[in-house]
């Protein structure tokens, strides 16, 4: 054994540790004093570092969008289905007129369920190219996974701006005063 440290000589005398621990010990104390120092980074290595963890940015953004996407089309799929399973059919010869963007669509129906879309009982939903009329119940589930889906709901107040409207030409004809005596 070489220049043993002499406290390592009494451990190993009162066999408190063994040599092969002493030798690994000096190895390590060895490589310590003669190690390089750590080499400085090189640019090319910050470069390839910075440029790994830019494509990790963009790959996670992909990624997140692409499961946004998906979580979108298993949302309208969901509400197809509602759509589909809660339809009510319809049957009658009276039509119906209502507006979906700038045309005026047709449906034909009865009495009885023009009334209940009239009073908001009814909605009229699109599938594709084609109408359905769905209970309320199943409108609210349809639009809380694609409001788009819902085409007309009599229910909601949606319609606020006729109302604005509608106020002020109320307090214009405010200042007409109608005689109490006036027959219609």
């Amino acid at each position: 054994m070489a220049k043993a440290n002499p406290l390592q000589e009494q451990l190993l005398k009162a066999g408190l540790v063994k040599k092969s621990k002493v030798a690994e010990v000096a190895r390590e104390q060895n490589k310590a004093r003669h190690a390089k120092a750590p080499a400085e980074r090189s640019e090319i290595q910050v470069e390839a570092e910075r440029a790994r963890a830019e494509k990790a940015e963009h790959d996670r953004a992909i990624e997140a969008e692409r499961k946004a996407q998906a979580r979108a089309a298993e949302l309208r799929a969901q509400a197809r289905q509602i759509i589909e399973d809660r339809k009510v059919p319809r049957s009658g010869e009276s039509e119906y007129r209502f507006t979906e963007g700038n045309a005026i669509r047709t449906l034909l129906l009865n009495d009885d369920l023009r009334k209940k879309l009239s009073s908001g009982v009814l909605v009229i939903a699109r599938i594709d190219e084609r109408y359905e009329l769905l209970p309320r119940a199943a409108a609210d589930k349809v639009r809380e996974r694609d409001a788009t889906m819902i085409v007309l709901d009599h229910g909601l107040q949606a319609d606020a701006e006729p109302a604005a409207d509608a106020s002020d030409d109320d307090a214009y004809y405010a200042q007409f005063k109608v005689p109490d005596d006036l027959i219609w």
